[in-house]
């Protein structure tokens, strides 16, 4: 059974930087796309950046984009977000996702969920 254990989300001020581990289990993450998204309180869960396997090719959204990267490591089975000048907006829980057939990008085609991480950003 895969499972996928997100870790690093806590308070932060504005303009400030974090990083996120995803550690997945029970399979080789070198066959999933992989997927970051966030859910802010009140609101749908969206998509924030993905991965393909080889890693040569990420996405991000609007919103994070120059400001969030995305990189994995098929030997640790781990994959991170960094996150940069952090804003208030991007306060939510963050959760990883495996994707064995698509891109990483849409919620409908994710096969594995993590728990998630709350991160938060104080003004």
């Amino acid at each position: 059974q895969v499972q996928l254990v997100e870790s690093g989300g806590r308070l932060v001020q504005a303009g400030g930087s974090l990083r996120l581990s995803c550690a997945l289990s029970g399979r080789s993450m070198s066959i999933y796309a992989m997927g970051w998204f966030r859910q802010a309180p009140g609101k749908e869960r969206e998509f924030v950046a993905s991965i393909n396997r080889s890693s040569s090719h990420t996405y991000y959204a609007d919103s994070v984009k120059g400001r969030f990267t995305m990189s994995r490591d098929n030997a640790r089975n781990t994959m991170y977000l960094a996150m940069n000048s952090l804003k208030p907006e991007d306060t939510a829980v963050y959760y990883c996702a495996a994707d064995a057939s698509g891109w990483g990008r849409e919620i409908s085609g994710i096969d594995y969920w993590g728990k998630g991480t709350l991160v938060t950003v104080s003004s």
